[in-house]
C-alpha cells in the first residue's frame, strides 16, 4: 500500500512538473514565434492549439465551452497582438509579455476563487483593451468597437459566471455595450504612455476600464449580496474612489504628447 502512495505521489509530481513546463513554453513560445516570424499568425495559432480542450465537444456545447474560456483565449491573444505590435526586435516589454503569460498560466488561472476570479477579469480587460487600442490605428472603427464589446461581455461573465446569480446576461451585455461606446469615443483620441526605448506601451483607455470593471463588477456582486438591503453606502467607497482615480487619469495625464 506505501509502495501504490509512492508511486502515485511520484506520478503526480512528476505530471505538474511537465504542466508547468509546457505552460513555459508556451508563454516563451507565443511571443518568441510572433517576433520572429513579424506575424501575428503563428502566436495566435499557438494559444489556439494550446486550447484545443475547448474545441473538443460535441457542437452544441461548443459556444458554451468557448464563453466559458474567453477570458483565458482573450488574455493569451493580447499577449500575442501586443508582442506583434511592439515591433520585431526583441525590447523589454517582450520579456515582460513572457513574464506575464507564464504567471497567467501557472498560477492565475488555476485560481478558482472570488478574489482571484476579479483579478483574472481585469488582467483580461486590461490586456485586451490595451491591445485593442493599439490595434485601432490599423482597424476599422466598427472592429475596435466590437472587440471591445467582447472584452467587455467576457470579462463581466467571467465574475458574475461564478456567483449564485444566474440571470446575469443583462448585466453582461451592458458592460459590454459601456466598453463599446467607451471605445468608440477614444477611437479618436487614444492616448498612450510610452516608457522610453523599452517598447511599453499603456493605453488611457485601458487603464480607465480596468477601474470601472472593478467598480462594476464589485457594485453588481454588492447588490447580490445585499439583494433587498442593498444601499447604495455598500459601494460608495469603491465607486468614490474610482470616479476620482479616472477623474485624475483624464484631467491631469491626458498630455497631447502621449496621442497617437
Amino acid at each position: 500500500m506505501a509502495d501504490f502512495v509512492f508511486v502515485r505521489k511520484s506520478r503526480n509530481i512528476a505530471s505538474n512538473a511537465v504542466h508547468v513546463f509546457l505552460n513555459i513554453m508556451l508563454g516563451i513560445s507565443a511571443v518568441l514565434m510572433t517576433v520572429f516570424s513579424g506575424n501575428p499568425v503563428l502566436g495566435i495559432l499557438l494559444v489556439l492549439v494550446s486550447k484545443w480542450r475547448i474545441f473538443a465537444v460535441r457542437r452544441r456545447y461548443l459556444w458554451l465551452n468557448i464563453k466559458s474560456n474567453l477570458v483565458d483565449l482573450l488574455v493569451g491573444l493580447s499577449i500575442v497582438l501586443l508582442s506583434y505590435y511592439a515591433g520585431s526586435a526583441l525590447l523589454p516589454v517582450h520579456f515582460i509579455l513572457m513574464i506575464i503569460y507564464v504567471i497567467w498560466l501557472i498560477i492565475i488561472k488555476p485560481m478558482s476563487s472570488e478574489a482571484a476570479t476579479l483579478a483574472q477579469s481585469l488582467i483580461a480587460v486590461f490586456l485586451g483593451i490595451s491591445a485593442v487600442t493599439i490595434m485601432s490605428a490599423s482597424l476599422n472603427s466598427i472592429v475596435a468597437v466590437v472587440l471591445s464589446f467582447l472584452v467587455g461581455y467576457a470579462a463581466s461573465r467571467h465574475v458574475l459566471s461564478q456567483t449564485s446569480d444566474r440571470d446575469y446576461t443583462l448585466t453582461t451585455l451592458i458592460c459590454g455595450l459601456i466598453f463599446a461606446e467607451v471605445a468608440w469615443m477614444c477611437n479618436a483620441w487614444g492616448i498612450i504612455y510610452t516608457f522610453g526605448r523599452t517598447g511599453i506601451r499603456i493605453p488611457q483607455v485601458a487603464i480607465i476600464l480596468t477601474i470601472f470593471a472593478f467598480v462594476y463588477n464589485y457594485a453588481r456582486q454588492a447588490m447580490i449580496k445585499y439583494q433587498d438591503d442593498f444601499r447604495f453606502r455598500d459601494i460608495v467607497g469603491p465607486v468614490l474612489f474610482g470616479v476620482i482615480l479616472i477623474g485624475i487619469i483624464v484631467l491631469f495625464f491626458s498630455n497631447p504628447i502621449f496621442n497617437i
